[in-house]
C-alpha cells in the first residue's frame, strides 16, 4: 500500500483502520472476527490502527494489545485520551488536565501491552483546561519516550494553532466525508499552513454512504446510529437520496459506493489519511480496494457537484457542543 506522511515524520499507509466498532457503539461485537480483521489488515499493508481509551471503555485498547502481542514492531498505534467515563453514574466527561494526561497514558500503555504509543491524541478539548497546559503535558511524554507524536481531535483552527505553538502536532483528527465537509472551511487549510496531517474518521458516513444499511431498523438496538440526527425522520429521507447518488456514481465506475466515497477522500490530498472503521475482514478488504481507484479532477468535481449536502447534524446537541472547541 502507498504511504503518506502525517506532519513531517510519521509515515503511515494511505488508509488506516478505525477500531472503535470492534468494541463499542455499533452493536454486537465478535472478538475472534475483530482479531482476525486486525491480523488481515497487517497482511494487506494497512498497519495504522486507531483506538481510544473510551472505546469500550478500555476494551478496544485491550483487544489491540492482545492482537498485536509479539508484533508491536509491525504496527503504528494511535490512541486517544480526554473523554472520561464514570462506571457508577455511566456519565462521560472531558478532562485535559496535566494529571489526567499522566493517568491516561499509563493505562493505555498497560492495556496496549507496549512501552510507547506512536500517535497520542487529545480526544476532545477540555474547556476548563487551556490547550497549552494539555499539550505541554503531552509533550513531556514525548521527551520521556512514551509517545512518539502528538495529535488533536475535533478542535477549532484557533485551538490547533495554539496547541501546535507549544509542541508540533503531527495530525488533526476530525469527521470528514462526502457528507461532512465542514473541515474544508478552516481546519484543512490550517493543517496545511502548519504542516499538520489530517486524519478523517467516519469517511464512509458511519457506513451509510457504503450502503451497508438504509435505516435505523436495520441496526442493533444498542447501535448509537439508531438515534443519530442524520439517520431518523425527514433527515433520513433526504440522506437516502444522497446515498443513492453515491451508489449511482459508483456503478458507473464498477466499484462499490464505499470505494467511491473513500477514493474521493483520498483524492483531496496526500496529507490526508482516512481511517474507515470496520470489524469484519470482508469490509476491510473492500475498503482497502479504494486505494486502487483513480479519480480524475473531473471525476472529483462531478462527485462534489452531484452529491448533495447531508441533512441533520452529525451528533445530538450534547455531542455537537463538544466538537470544534
Amino acid at each position: 500500500m502507498n504511504q503518506r506522511t502525517l506532519g513531517s515524520e510519521l509515515t503511515v499507509p494511505e488508509i488506516g483502520l478505525g477500531c472503535m466498532g470492534m468494541s463499542a457503539f455499533y452493536g454486537a461485537t465478535d472478538e475472534a472476527e475483530s482479531t482476525a480483521t486486525l491480523h488481515r489488515a497487517i497482511e494487506l499493508g494497512c498497519n495504522f490502527f486507531d483506538t481510544a481509551e473510551m472505546y469500550g471503555p478500555y476494551r478496544n485498547e485491550e483487544l489491540l494489545g492482545k492482537a498485536f502481542a509479539g508484533r508491536r514492531d509491525e504496527v503504528v498505534i494511535a490512541t486517544k485520551f480526554g473523554i472520561t467515563y464514570d462506571r457508577e453514574t455511566q456519565r462521560r466527561g472531558v478532562d485535559g488536565s496535566r494529571e489526567n494526561v499522566r493517568r491516561a497514558i499509563e493505562g493505555s500503555l498497560q492495556r496496549l501491552q507496549t512501552d510507547h504509543v506512536d500517535l497520542y491524541y487529545l480526544h476532545r478539548v477540555d474547556p476548563a483546561t487551556p490547550i497549552e497546559e494539555t499539550v505541554g503535558a503531552m509533550a513531556e511524554l514525548v521527551t520521556e519516550g512514551k509517545v512518539r507524536f502528538l495529535g488533536l481531535s475535533e478542535t477549532s483552527a484557533d485551538t490547533l494553532r495554539r496547541g501546535h505553538a507549544v509542541h508540533p502536532i503531527a495530525a488533526l483528527q476530525s469527521e470528514y466525508s462526502l457528507w461532512t465537509r465542514g473541515p474544508e472551511e478552516e481546519i484543512i487549510p490550517t493543517c496545511r499552513e502548519l504542516g499538520i496531517g489530517f486524519v478523517p474518521y467516519s469517511p464512509l458516513g458511519r457506513g451509510f454512504l457504503s450502503g451497508r444499511f438504509s435505516g435505523p431498523d436495520e441496526l442493533d438496538e444498542n447501535d448509537f446510529r439508531r438515534y443519530g440526527p442524520r439517520f431518523t425522520g425527514s433527515n433520513l429521507e433526504a440522506n437516502l437520496e444522497l446515498a443513492a447518488k453515491v451508489r449511482a456514481l459508483a456503478e458507473e465506475k464498477d466499484i462499490t459506493p464505499g470505494q467511491l466515497a473513500l477514493a474521493w477522500v483520498l483524492a483531496q490530498g496526500d496529507d490526508i489519511v482516512p481511517i474507515p472503521g470496520t470489524k469484519r475482514r470482508t469490509y476491510l478488504e473492500e475498503n482497502l480496494g479504494a486505494a486502487d481507484v483513480s479519480l480524475s479532477a473531473d471525476d472529483v468535481a462531478r462527485i462534489e457537484a452531484e452529491v448533495p449536502a447531508a441533512a441533520g447534524d452529525r451528533y445530538d446537541p450534547q455531542g455537537m457542543a463538544s466538537v470544534e472547541l
